[in-house]
């Protein structure tokens, strides 16, 4: 049996769509490949079936529509940035209608999106939990030590780690290397620490192609099984606050501005395309031992006396 593509799967599910539907919604999936097709599918999944369970034609919303849309996700309790990758994916989409001429604009235009909080909330590991949970993965298996160090010391994405296939590490100038694709579909080629390169290559064997990480049944792995394993690892290392992939690429910010690494350099290793979004951490990192109390403290000490 075949395995259905994302925007045949899309049709399956929805088997309402007209023949104009259909055919836009394949064609601009056609666009994407990857997880990033995949997340695509994700967000016109449940737009869809949105407008199905109001009657609502998917090529006759209106700006209104949208806007109840994205009311519904917020009663609903998703957090701001997943309502605004959602309206992002839709305003793709209409964009694609209006150039395949299928529409004479799109509804989504100037649609209202969340603003963004550029203030980090998030609680990272400090330098000593980040070599503790290192120490412990070195200790397990060599595809977990793999992934960890991937996540922490390379900054990925977790989506961008269990992507990574065996054919797309090298050797580049004396440099240990992996190729990944970034958000968006950006390929770039990234510099392995010593320590991820032995791991990896521990963990491959005698493997020559296929993807690096693989689950127990023998597939690639998925975000769930990265995601346990990331806490399998935090517990054994002692750490009892929640740990998740995405705490170990915020670790990693957070650390390379700890050791002094520019904004610049951080930014382009992170592939955040804001540098707001970089800075996001390095406010919450210093907001308290940079507080103007303690130079005024130190200031007025003098005169105190």
């Amino acid at each position: 049996m075949t395995t259905a593509t994302p925007s045949t799967a899309l049709v399956m599910i929805q088997p309402a769509f007209t023949d104009a539907e259909r055919l836009a919604l394949a064609g601009f999936l056609a666009g994407y490949r990857g997880l990033t097709r995949e997340a695509y599918t994700l967000d016109l999944r449940q737009f869809t079936s949105w407008c199905r369970a109001r009657s609502l034609n998917l090529l006759a919303v209106r700006r209104a529509d949208i806007e109840g849309f994205a009311r519904d996700l917020e009663a609903r309790g998703r957090a701001r940035t997943t309502v605004t990758r959602r309206l992002c994916t839709i305003a793709g989409f209409y964009k694609y209608a209006v150039e395949e001429e299928l529409l004479e604009h799109s509804p989504a235009a100037h649609i209202r999106r969340p603003r963004l909080d550029y203030e980090s909330h998030a609680i990272g590991l400090d330098r000593n939990e980040l070599g503790a949970l290192l120490v412990a993965a070195g200790l397990g298996p060599p595809a977990e030590h793999a992934l960890v160090s991937l996540l922490a010391l390379n900054g990925l994405r977790v989506s961008e780690a269990i992507g990574a296939d065996i054919e797309q590490l090298g050797l580049e100038r004396g440099h240990r290397t992996l190729t990944i694709t970034r958000k968006g579909g950006k390929v770039v080629t990234i510099p392995l620490a010593p320590r991820t390169a032995r791991a990896i290559d521990l963990a491959t064997g005698e493997r020559t192609d296929g993807p690096i990480f693989l689950a127990a049944d023998g597939r690639r792995l998925d975000r769930r099984g990265a995601g346990r394993i990331v806490r399998k690892v935090a517990h054994h290392a002692g750490i009892t606050n929640k740990v998740s992939p995405h705490t170990l690429r915020h670790a990693f910010i957070t650390a390379a501005l700890d050791a002094g690494v520019p904004l610049r350099d951080v930014q382009e290793a992170a592939s955040h395309s804001d540098p707001r979004t970089t800075m996001r951490y390095d406010r919450a990192r210093g907001s308290l031992d940079r507080h103007a109390t303690y130079i005024v403290a130190a200031y007025v000490a003098a005169a105190a006396r």
